[in-house]
Order: structure tokens, then C-alpha cells, then sequence
């Protein structure tokens, strides 16, 4: 036997001691996240716990045990179901966290093949895994993935699926067929359930891959039948009788005998492709309603699958390159408050900061205090925090079973942090306000760089800095103040120069002359964003008619209804908001359309169209842009006046209420061509 060195006898040793904490701690974490169905940590931390085992385990190969997780799939099965024994495997798959990983994964596969082969790209769903079996097309049992061997028998429960049919569409099927899916929780009803589980003062589900895997494994099956439960069928795992020859017409397969099969698989016949497809779905995959955390990539030759084989965990024939976690856990420090430019004062968490989605996050938004009380949130607490649609970092949920003893529920401060105001909150308001309009500091700075943002009067080099500067000095005390600036005063600030100072006065100038929807919405009338303000300055072009118009004349206009005609009269009421108008127009600015409106003109020209959803080619504010641009009016609702509505991702109730209607819907395809960008 070959004598150690002290120095690698003790390195040995660490790493034993390391290699058995990671095992206990992936086990426990394998037991609450497939057993309990209540993860206490991010999918992004339990990787990097297998990850930093494996490295280990790459390092020291005498540590490796048969049954470490590394070798294992998934968790053991819960007494609470019969067991399942699956026909085949049902295996976990490696991961990729990189380009490079991915690309060496390829590279394995094309050293055992002797050739890059055809692949097909998959959205990775965030959801609960389940075997489907079929006997001579009736649908005869359904289980979880269990430990990848045996599964729970939630047949029962899987038959309140309306997406799962109980017979195939197969006049002629196999004889035995085992499929493979994943069934998730949609995002949009997750929301709405969890709102509903709030407004009961009930415990709320933590996230939708939890929320699936609780509801499909309910010992009542009525009760998975309340939950909107969805399903995709990504392959097969076992077929009797039939000769297949590629991944792609078994998917084809399964999409003609009516089992639900994601429209978005997408074939990749060069590793370009595959690159392209991952990075496509890294930036658009909050289009779609439902979560995915990566893509899957699979060789599409089945008979390559044998030849490929798998480890004892994982297929070498597929993997999944996952995207940069966008959920984590932090400490939370302390709960805080910030008044905005209208008053509105909202709570926000400072944590310890954690890196999610590619960036370090140190803040992140709690709503108002009914939602911290809803999520009981409270200081010291370990918690969730997703960077939501890949900017806004929010906090989804705290981990209970890490809090400490002492903990005591938040509550919201009675004065505002600002200027010590005594907070009011109006009956049937969820928020907290600042009366003190013209004396709170942080009102008035952010309804300064309000005013100077791009929707609105867009003055560049007016950002926040800059603003408090000009406040604290006391060179302004509104918007309108900018415009009397000088050189001089500006040359105070630190920091500007003769070039900063002339490119700051110049961008203020050069707002002057904006056009009337920009002034609306730079004034920070509650309720009035850039269409609306649009739709007003088209029906009052200048802003002394609009003053004037009563409620009765606003609500006269289409798509203004009571509660923003009531807004806009009760803005141009208030003595100081009049003040402030006479101010800007003494100054310059323009108040009115220079030039009375024509008749619309464009492809689109006197069509009346609504947008809902999200759609790919550009965002919401572009899309209305190119339709008025084409001589079309937006409309905000449907109604029998309305032409036509494009449809995109995730589309609301104004789809249904077109179909209802009996109004025309179209996708974003046939609304580019309709624009004259497509052919």
C-alpha cells in the first residue's frame, strides 16, 4: 500500500469530513423538496451543494460511495401513495451551467458518435415529474418520479387533469406505452390563488414548482381538481410493439394521439443552433405561463441513445443547460420605507446581499403593508428573493422553519421617513400616503426625475444625483424652476463643468418643446401614462381645454372612464397644480398641439385595435407606437367598435371577450404583415 504524506493524509481527511456534511445536507434537502414538498433553500443553492460533492468526489475517488446523491436520482417515494415501479428508469439529467459546459458536453457526444448529430431543444419546466402509462390507448395508471425506480401511484389525481385524455386519439394504439411528463402550476393562476389564499388569511404557496407537486399529490383527488393543473409530455420512457427512429416523431407521436406536447420543442442541427436557442429562451422566458428554468437538449437519434448509455444518475444523450438562478435565499436586515413622487409610501427589504440572475441584489420590493403582512415577512428573517420578469427583485416568501424564536411581525412606521408627516391610509386603499406635497423632500425628488424621464419630458443628464443637488440648494422647488436655471447656479454643483452645465441647460431647452402627451405625463396626473395622455391630447389639444373640462366632458372621451375623468378634474382643481402650469408656460414650454390633428393615414388608418399579451418582435409601448404610427386608434378595452385585437403570449380576459364579441383576433405574425413589415 502506498504510504500518504502527512500533507495529503490531512487533506484526505477534510475532505472526508466535507464530502459526509454535503451528503447529509443534499439527503435532507432531497427529503424536503420530493417528500415534503417544502424546499428551505433556492434550486440554484441545493446545485451548487451537488456540484462542490462532485468536485470532491472528482478529486477524491476512494470517497465515492454507491449510494451518494451524486449516484442517485431524485428522492425516495412518500408511504402516503402505493408504490409504482416504472417500466424504465425514470433519470435525472446532467446539467449545464455554462456555454463551455454545454459545449463539452457536446464535444463527448461527438467524440462517441464520431459526428455532431441532430438535436432537439426543449424548455426545461419547473413542475413535478410524472411517468403516464397506457394500455391499448386507455390511460390505466399515472406516478411521480419517486426515486427514479419506484414512484407514488396518483392516478386518481392525474385524472383531474382536463389536459390528460383518458383514451388516445389512436385507432390503432400500442399495446403498452409509458409516457414521460411534467405537470406544472400556470403562473397566472398562481397568482390568483395565492391572492385568494391571502384575502383568507391562509398560508400561501411558496412557488408554482411547490404548488404542483402539493396539489397532484393529495391524498383528495377534489382537491388537485381545484387546481389548475397543466401538463406537457416531453417523451417516452417504454413502448411495446412499435419501431421508432427518432425523439422528434415520438413527440409527433404523442401530439397526434391528444396527449399535450410543447409547442416551443424546437429541432438544432448545428451546435449554433442549440447556443441561439438557449440564449433566445434565456431572455423570453417570461413569456410563456409557466416557469422553466433552463433548456433541455436531447439527441434526436434514438438508436444513438443506446449506443450513448447513461451514468448511474443521468442519460449521456441529453442535458439540461440551466439559466443563472433568479431565485435565492438571503437574510433579510431590516424592513424599510420610501415615499414616492405622489406621496404613496412603500415598504422594501435590505438584505444581505446575494447574487440572483446575474446581478448582486440588495433591495427588493414588498408592495405595501398588507403584502408583508400576507407573506409575514419580518425582519431577521431567511427568505426568497426572485428577480421577477429579470428586473425587479422582489421578495416571494420567508422560510419559516429558519426563523428565530424571538421574531415579532413588522409594523408599518406612523411617519413619513422623509419629512416626519403623520401618514394617512384612505378607507378601501392599500397604501400608506405623505400629505405634505410641496414639503416632503422625497416626493419632490422623485417627481423631478419623474418629469425629466424619457416617457415624459426626457432631459438628459437630470438624473437622480443631480436632482437632490438642485433641491437641497434650493434652486428648485418644482419642475417649472428648471427652466430658470443658469450657468452660474450650476456651476455650484459638484462635479459640473462648463460642458456638463451647457449639455444639462441645453436637454432642458430642448424639452420645451415636447409634444402636449409628454407634459401630461411629465405633470404626474394619477392614472394618466403615455397612451391615455396620448388619447387626451387628441381630444384636448391644448391644456387650457383640458383644464376646463369637467368630469362629464372627460368621460365623454373614449376610454376615459369615471375614475380617470374624476383624477384629471381633481388635479387641475388643486390651486398649486394651476400655479404650476402658468409657471411652465411663462417659461416656454408647450402647452398645446402646434398643428391641428389629420386625418390618420397608414396601412391601419381609421381602424380601431387592442394589444393584449406579450409579444415577441417588440415590447407594449412599440407595439401601440407602430399602430398609431400606421393610422390606427389603441383602444385600452374591446368592445363591438373595436376592428381588430392582437393576441400575444399570455394574453388577458380581453381575448375571450373579443372571441365572445365576435371581434377578430389575430397573432403577432399577421399584425406585422397587417403593418407592412412582413410579406
Amino acid at each position: 500500500m502506498t504510504q500518504l504524506s502527512p500533507e495529503v493524509e490531512r487533506r484526505l481527511a477534510a475532505a472526508k469530513l466535507r464530502v459526509e456534511e454535503l451528503r447529509d445536507r443534499i439527503r435532507y434537502h432531497d427529503y424536503r423538496y420530493y417528500v415534503l414538498d417544502k424546499p428551505e433553500i433556492s434550486d440554484a443553492e441545493y446545485d451548487a451543494l451537488v456540484r462542490e460533492l462532485e468536485s470532491l468526489e472528482a478529486q477524491f475517488p476512494e470517497l465515492v460511495t454507491p449510494d451518494s446523491p451524486t449516484r442517485q436520482v431524485g428522492g425516495r417515494p412518500s408511504t402516503l401513495f402505493a408504490p409504482v415501479r416504472h417500466r424504465a428508469p425514470m433519470m435525472s439529467l446532467d446539467n449545464a451551467f455554462s456555454r463551455e459546459e454545454l459545449l463539452a458536453w457536446a464535444r463527448r457526444v461527438e467524440r462517441a458518435v464520431g459526428r455532431f448529430v441532430d438535436t432537439v431543444c426543449e424548455p426545461k419546466i419547473d413542475g413535478l415529474a410524472v411517468s403516464l402509462t397506457y394500455e391499448r390507448g386507455r390511460f390505466v395508471r399515472g406516478a411521480t418520479r419517486g426515486d427514479g425506480l419506484v414512484g407514488e401511484d396518483v392516478t386518481a389525481n392525474l385524472l383531474t387533469l382536463r389536459s390528460l385524455p383518458a383514451r388516445l386519439r389512436d385507432p390503432d394504439p400500442p399495446a403498452v406505452m409509458e409516457v414521460r411528463g411534467e405537470v406544472y402550476f400556470p403562473l397566472s393562476e398562481f397568482e390568483r390563488q395565492n391572492s385568494a389564499l391571502g384575502a383568507r388569511g391562509q398560508r400561501l404557496f411558496a412557488n408554482p414548482r411547490n404548488a404542483a407537486a402539493g396539489s397532484l399529490r393529495q391524498k383528495e383527488p377534489a382537491v388537485t381538481a381545484s387546481r389548475p393543473l397543466g401538463l406537457w409530455c416531453y417523451g417516452l420512457g417504454y413502448l411495446e410493439g412499435r419501431g421508432r427512429a427518432t425523439h422528434s416523431e415520438d413527440l409527433d407521436y404523442l401530439r397526434r394521439a391528444g396527449l399535450p406536447v410543447n409547442p416551443e420543442v424546437r429541432p438544432a442541427a448545428t451546435l449554433d443552433e442549440v447556443f441561439r436557442r438557449c440564449a433566445w429562451w434565456e431572455t423570453h422566458r417570461h413569456e410563456v405561463d409557466y416557469e422553466i428554468d433552463g433548456v433541455v437538449v436531447k439527441v434526436d437519434e434514438l438508436a444513438l441513445h443506446d449506443e450513448l448509455g447513461a451514468t448511474s444518475k443521468a442519460p449521456r444523450w441529453a442535458i439540461a443547460y440551466k439559466f443563472p438562478p433568479e431565485e435565492r435565499t438571503t437574510r433579510l436586515m431590516q424592513i424599510a420605507v420610501h415615499t414616492g413622487r405622489t406621496g404613496r409610501v412603500t415598504p422594501f427589504a435590505v438584505l444581505e446581499p446575494v447574487h440572483v440572475g446575474g446581478v448582486t441584489v440588495t433591495t427588493a420590493g414588498l408592495h405595501n403593508e398588507d403584502e408583508v403582512r400576507r407573506k409575514d415577512v419580518r425582519e431577521g428573517d431567511i427568505v426568497v428573493v426572485r428577480r421577477a420578469g429579470e428586473v425587479i427583485p422582489e421578495v416571494v416568501a420567508p422560510v419559516p422553519e429558519k426563523r428565530s424564536p424571538d421574531s415579532r411581525p413588522w409594523h408599518f412606521p406612523e411617519h413619513c421617513p422623509s419629512c416626519g408627516t403623520r401618514l394617512v391610509r384612505a378607507p378601501g386603499e392599500a397604501d400608506w400616503r405623505c400629505p405634505n406635497r410641496g414639503g416632503c423632500r422625497s416626493q419632490s425628488l422623485e417627481w423631478l426625475f419623474h418629469y425629466a424621464s424619457s416617457d415624459a419630458m426626457d432631459i438628459d443628464h437630470l438624473g437622480y444625483a443631480t436632482g437632490l443637488q438642485l433641491l437641497e440648494r434650493g434652486l428648485v422647488q418644482d419642475p417649472a424652476d428648471l427652466y430658470s436655471l443658469t450657468a452660474e447656479q450650476l456651476a455650484q454643483l459638484p462635479g459640473f463643468r462648463e460642458r456638463s452645465i451647457a449639455n444639462l441647460l441645453n436637454a432642458i431647452s430642448g424639452s420645451k418643446h415636447r409634444p402636449l402627451a409628454n407634459l401630461l405625463v411629465a405633470l404626474g396626473i394619477p392614472h394618466v401614462g403615455g397612451h391615455v395622455a396620448r388619447v387626451l391630447a387628441g381630444a384636448f389639444p391644448a391644456i387650457d381645454r383640458l383644464r376646463d373640462a369637467s368630469p362629464d366632458q372627460l368621460r365623454s372621451v373614449e376610454e376615459i372612464g369615471p375614475t380617470i375623468a374624476e383624477a384629471i378634474s381633481d388635479w387641475f382643481r388643486r390651486p398649486e397644480n394651476r400655479q404650476l402650469l402658468e409657471k411652465l408656460e411663462r417659461a416656454g414650454v408647450r402647452t398645446r398641439e402646434s398643428a391641428p390633428a389629420r386625418a390618420p393615414e397608414g396601412p391601419l388608418a381609421g381602424r380601431t385595435v387592442v394589444i393584449t399579451g406579450t409579444l415577441e418582435a417588440m415590447s407594449r409601448e412599440e407595439a401601440i407606437r407602430a399602430a398609431e404610427g400606421a393610422g390606427a386608434r389603441v383602444a385600452s378595452s374591446v368592445s363591438r367598435r373595436t376592428d381588430f385585437v392582437v393576441v400575444g403570449a399570455q394574453p388577458g380576459s380581453k381575448a375571450d371577450k373579443a372571441r365572445a364579441l365576435g371581434v377578430e383576433t389575430i397573432d403577432e405574425r399577421e399584425y406585422l404583415r397587417r403593418l407592412g413589415r412582413l410579406h
